[in-house]
C-alpha cells in the first residue's frame, strides 16, 4: 500500500525504522523502504510532472521537456529495498541543482519562460525542493547511524546523438568522489556495468568522468553532509529510447533493470563488507 505522507510523518516513519512506501502529500516525490539496508537508489530526474499553474506560461512543449529528463531511470532500480525518486519535471525545478540555480531561466539554450515567473511560483518550486532534501538527509542519517557505512546509486540517463563523439553505453561521474578512499569501489561498479549483456545488438561500454564528471547537487549534498557515504552518479545512455520520436523501449528498459538486480546488488554487498571494517 503507498501512502500519502506528510514530511514531517515521513521523517518520523524513517527515525522509527518503519516499513513503508509513500507519496509526499504534494506529490512531488515517492520513497520505498521495504528493508533498512546499506544501499538507496534514486532517480531523481525521473518524474515528469509539471504544475499546470506554469504551463501557459511555459515556452517549451511537452517533448522538449521529456528529452531532458531521464524517464524510466526509477523502473530501472524499482525491485530495490530502498528507492526515492522525483516525480516533478525538472523544468519545474531541478533536484540535482543548487536552490539557487534550481529553477531555469533558459534550458539547453533556448528561453524558458514568456515572462518571468512570479516569486510565489518560485517559492513554491523551492519548498518542494527543500522538503525533498530534508528526507534525503533523514533517511542517509538513519542508513549511516544503522550501518556506519552506505551506497547511494545515483541513476540518470543522457542524450547521446547530440554528441558527435563515441560515447560510453554508462558514465560514471566522479569528479567529487573521495577516490583514495573509494576509487575501488567505483572503478568495480564501471566494470560490472561494462559487463551487461543488452538485446538488440547494443554494446555495454562504460566509462568514468567521459561525458558527465558527477557534478550534480545531490551527490555534492549527500557527500558534504555524510563522510561515509559514496554516491555513485549513473548516467545511461539513452539506448532505451528514441530520443527524437519519444518511444521507450520497454525490453532495454527490463533487460537493465534484471541486470542491476545482481550486478548493483553484488557491488553493494561488496562495498559493505569492505567499508564497514573501516570504522
Amino acid at each position: 500500500m503507498i501512502l500519502k505522507l506528510s514530511i514531517d510523518e515521513i521523517i518520523k516513519k524513517i527515525q522509527s525504522e518503519e516499513i513503508f512506501e509513500a507519496v509526499s502529500e504534494d506529490y512531488s516525490f515517492t520513497l520505498k523502504i521495504e528493508e533498512y539496508v546499506p544501499h538507496i537508489c534514486a532517480a531523481v530526474h525521473d518524474g515528469h510532472q509539471f504544475r499546470k499553474s506554469l504551463w501557459e506560461n511555459c515556452l517549451h512543449s511537452e517533448y522538449d521537456r521529456w528529452f531532458e529528463e531521464d524517464p524510466a531511470t526509477k523502473e530501472m532500480v524499482k525491485t530495490f529495498p530502498i528507492v526515492i525518486a522525483g516525480c516533478d519535471s525538472r523544468f519545474e525545478y531541478d533536484l540535482n541543482r543548487a536552490p539557487e540555480t534550481a529553477i531555469y531561466s533558459d534550458a539547453w539554450g533556448k528561453q524558458l519562460w514568456k515572462s518571468p515567473i512570479s516569486e510565489k511560483e518560485k517559492q513554491h518550486s523551492l519548498d518542494k525542493h527543500e522538503n525533498f532534501y530534508k528526507v534525503v538527509h533523514a533517511l542517509v542519517d538513519k542508513i549511516e547511524e544503522k550501518f556506519t557505512v552506505a551506497v547511494v546509486y545515483d541513476m540518470h540517463s543522457y542524450n547521446w546523438k547530440r554528441w558527435d563523439r563515441e560515447v560510453p553505453t554508462i558514465n560514471i561521474g566522479a569528479m567529487n568522489v573521495d577516490i583514495l578512499r573509494f576509487g575501488d569501489e567505483v572503478e568495480l561498479w564501471r566494470n560490472t556495468l561494462s559487463e551487461m549483456v543488452l538485446p538488440n545488438g547494443i554494446v555495454s561500454s562504460s566509462l568514468i568522468n567521459d561525458t558527465f564528471k558527477g557534478n550534480g547537487y545531490f551527490l555534492k549534498y549527500i557527500t558534504s553532509n555524510f563522510t561515509n557515504t559514496l554516491v555513485l552518479a549513473t548516467e545511461v545512455k539513452k539506448i532505451y529510447c528514441d530520443e527524437y520520436k519519444q518511444i521507450l523501449f520497454p525490453e532495454v528498459v527490463y533487460t537493465i533493470e534484471e541486470e542491476l538486480k545482481t550486478r548493483l546488488l553484488k557491488h553493494a554487498t561488496d562495498f559493505y563488507a569492505r567499508h564497514r571494517r573501516d570504522l
